[in-house]
């Protein structure tokens, strides 16, 4: 009897696309397919210690909520409106932006994005990798344990190669294996946070949720701001970059629904967990602040523990592969004459240099990583209201994608307008807020006295907000009211051709070292 050979499954393919615009005939998919990249990406145990450090700005737990639930909100719905250039352009988010600061210009407000990519990914793996050793420590304590109990060193620099290893290659992998990954991560990810929610419940003290009292005003916006830096703000550079594989005419509303709700909505779940079980005990809220995951896993039965863990590694580890990717595609927009796989090896040596630093200097997480936020909130804060104006007027010019070419190629190497109102609305941002981190504090908060930063505006960092309004203002005020600059006389092109002899970053663009034309 004969018998039909199978095919044998095919391998994945890299992806060959980098900062070029994404042609028409390798668009496909509809905007749900959004939801998955975004959820797996926010559906793990950080959500709960968001929640802690929301309450402890110094809020009670209903205005915890309120101001945690409208930041993850405001937030999430910019990331999705600035996601819709990504199917009307084909173009990566941080190469979109040429088209308003201008191709040279665009590398100062595309420097802090990286930044922001990385500084995200130096936290996420660092976690991860803490997580796992402590996860040998517990297995195997006479190994793996420290005096305290926690994972030994040798055993966290094992489990950051192994999560920098498979971060680095799904990334490097590209866009169509992200988004098969993530969308089984996704589905991993929250059958096991459901279990942990159950598991949690009883550890809330629900006759001490009413204890803390009431916060002021400011502490609320403060609330509110924190969890905008937390979630959105930090995503601003994403959102094009995996919504510009979607057809052209993908409706606007798709992309920014199902983006802000993979964003918003495993976030606010756990958030009002994690206030929960703060309002309760106090003490968690000081531990979280240390080492967030292991004050969580901690209140867990060991059944449950190593399973958890490992889909807590996991979950971090799809965080880290997204950004990782995007990280890559900033370094191509920032002009690096390297090909999307070789932005890994620069990667790999500034996140390592990023984890010794949070690991073996920094001697609290929460400082870390709150300082860290509040700085680059206020240029990419101020960056995406910027971009966000300015599609007004790449709209009404179709879009056009000629126009993040160099000067003499349909672009221009600057727009000053951008980068006044940019430039302008950064001094005055990072002057009004403050960090706790003793290094980062000596660049900030300069235009504030003693007394202003330890008040409401210094302690709510309400100079994130007012660095996005003044560069939304100032831009405004001279691009469509004064009508200085508007940027006309290219021509706007709603297309730009895959290949041929347009600008070709290095040569190699893309992942397999061909020359397609990038932007």
């Amino acid at each position: 009897m004969s018998q039909t050979a199978q095919p044998a499954p095919a391998l994945p393919q890299m992806e060959r696309n980098g900062v070029n615009p994404i042609p028409d005939d390798e668009r496909h998919g509809t905007p749900r397919s959004l939801f998955g990249v975004w959820f797996s990406w926010n559906v793990s145990i950080l959500g709960v210690s968001y929640g802690i450090y929301v309450f402890g700005v110094g809020l009670n737990a209903w205005q915890a909520a309120l101001a945690g639930l409208l930041g993850y909100a405001l937030s999430s719905v910019l990331v999705g409106i600035l996601a819709v250039g990504g199917p009307r352009t084909g173009l990566p988010t941080l190469t979109q932006t040429r088209i308003a600061f201008g191709f040279h210009g665009n590398k100062f407000p595309t420097f802090f994005a990286y930044l922001s990519n990385v500084g995200w990914k130096v936290t996420i793996i660092t976690l991860a990798s803490t997580t796992g050793a402590n996860l040998f420590a517990r297995l195997w304590p006479g190994a793996f344990a420290d005096a305290d109990g926690k994972g030994t060193t040798a055993a966290v620099v094992v489990w950051f190669a192994v999560v920098l290893v498979v971060t680095v290659t799904v990334a490097v992998l590209g866009h169509a294996v992200i988004v098969r990954v993530e969308r089984w991560i996704a589905w991993l990810t929250s059958v096991m946070t459901v279990v942990f929610i159950a598991l949690m419940v009883p550890h809330i003290h629900w006759s001490r949720i009413g204890d803390a009292p009431a916060g002021s005003f400011g502490q609320f916006v403060g609330g509110m701001i924190l969890a905008m830096t937390l979630v959105g703000i930090g995503f601003l550079n994403y959102g094009g970059d995996f919504a510009r594989y979607l057809p052209r005419r993908t409706p606007a509303s798709g992309v920014v629904g199902w983006t802000a709700g993979g964003i918003a909505l495993p976030v606010a779940v756990l958030l009002v967990l994690g206030i929960l079980l703060a309002a309760g005990d106090p003490e968690l809220g000081t531990a979280a602040a240390a080492d967030p995951v292991a004050a969580l896993t901690a209140l867990l039965p060991m059944w449950f523990f190593v399973p958890f863990s490992i889909v807590i590694v996991i979950s971090l580890v799809a965080a880290a592969i997204t950004g990782l990717y995007s990280s890559g595609l900033a370094l191509l927009a920032l002009g690096v004459p390297v090909s999307r796989a070789g932005t890994t090896v620069i990667n790999m040596v500034v996140i390592s240099a990023g984890a010794f630093y949070l690991l073996f200097i920094s001697t609290s997480f929460l400082a870390t990583f709150q300082a860290f936020l509040a700085l680059i909130a206020v240029v990419l804060g101020t960056m995406g209201a910027i971009q966000l104006l300015d599609f007004i007027r790449q709209r009404r010019q179709g879009w056009p994608v000629t126009q993040a070419l160099p000067a003499g190629q349909g672009g221009r190497s600057g727009r000053w307008t951008a980068l006044v109102s940019l430039l302008a609305a950064t001094v005055i941002g990072l002057g009004m807020v403050t960090s706790s981190d003793p290094n980062i504090a000596k660049a900030v908060g300069f235009l504030l006295t003693d007394d202003q930063k330890k008040g409401l505006i210094g302690t709510t960092n309400i100079g994130v907000l007012v660095a996005m309004a003044v560069g939304a203002a100032l831009y405004a005020s001279l691009t469509f009211a004064l009508r200085i600059d508007p940027g006309r006389g290219h021509s706007p092109g709603r297309t730009h051709p895959a290949t041929g002899s347009g600008h070709t970053q290095g040569g190699a663009a893309h992942g397999d070292g061909s020359t397609r034309t990038t932007v």
